[in-house]
């Protein structure tokens, strides 16, 4: 048992890196600060930052599950971590006035950006661990 505690923490580690990795990319390339907005009581970015993470930490699950590689929970994680952030742009180009939405407290904004992202997260998730 105690063996495999390296493994262990070489995973979780590299896992955990790659979110906050993935989390600090999405938010310096959105338009509106999460976390201000958040602190300021703002549900709809809270319901979008929080389904992001949701998506990433799902794809970041199925990838360290689906390998014995750190290595290779790294690089196929990064490239998932790609496809998460990828939501955001596309969500973006699809909502007109998203940045205003999330900013004026618009939860249906914020909420169908968290859910597409953990949808993406899923399908990133079954894509990676084919």
């Amino acid at each position: 048992m105690y063996a495999a505690l390296p493994l262990y923490l070489a995973f979780v580690g590299t896992a955990v890196g790659l979110l906050v990795l993935g989390l600090a990319i999405y938010l310096m390339i959105t338009p509106y600060h999460e976390i201000r907005l958040i602190r300021h009581g703002n549900k709809a970015a809270a319901y979008s930052f929080g389904g992001t993470a949701i998506g990433m930490a799902i794809m970041l699950y199925s990838t360290a599950s689906g390998t014995f590689s750190v290595l290779e929970l790294a690089a196929w994680g990064g490239v998932g971590l790609i496809g998460q952030i990828l939501v955001f742009v596309v969500v973006s180009f699809l909502i007109p006035g998203l940045k205003q939405g999330i900013e004026q407290d618009k939860t249906s904004q914020g909420i169908l950006l968290g859910a597409l992202s953990i949808a993406m997260g899923i399908l990133n998730a079954g894509a990676l661990t084919a």
